[in-house]
């Protein structure tokens, strides 16, 4: 597996972007779905990261960064036929890396309640992360799961 920094020009990209758009607007209202836009990913503040096995296209998963201290997972979707793989995993684990290489001293990220969100928060746990208030722009939503990750040397309140 390699994971690569992805500039979202990608035809297998943008097409595994589209069914992670599907997958959440079909499991959240849409007052509650929170997935970034092919835009949104385009930002400044956004960096992008794909997994592959040669041409094949694994998974995607992104890093907000919120504040100098504070960066938020975003877009995590692993491709169906290659889930149960560890994909999700190691992007997660590359992610956390980077926030840790950022000098971020919290990692954060909200996903759905609903029961097709519930292997997302098992691997977010696994990791380490647990429930949280709601976080920078979020507001408490019975849709939401908000999670958080202190990372070492991470400041009070951070």
């Amino acid at each position: 597996m390699i994971l690569r920094e992805d500039d979202l020009t990608d035809r297998a990209v943008l097409d595994l972007l589209a069914r992670h758009q599907h997958f959440t607007a079909g499991e959240s209202p849409p007052e509650s779905c929170h997935a970034l836009d092919l835009d949104g990913l385009r930002q400044s503040d956004v960096t992008v990261w794909t997994a592959w096995d040669e041409a094949d296209l694994l998974g995607i998963g992104a890093l907000k960064q919120i504040d100098p201290g504070h960066g938020e997972i975003k877009s995590m979707h692993t491709a169906e036929r290659h889930r149960g793989r560890g994909v999700a995993a190691a992007i997660l684990s590359m992610i956390i890396d980077e926030a840790r290489r950022r000098s971020y001293g919290r990692l954060s990220l909200e996903t759905g309640s609903m029961a097709a969100f519930a292997s997302a928060r098992d691997l977010y746990g696994r990791h380490g992360f647990v429930a949280c208030p709601p976080f920078a722009a979020y507001v408490h939503d019975p849709n939401s799961v908000f999670m958080t990750l202190q990372l070492p040397g991470a400041m009070p309140g951070r």
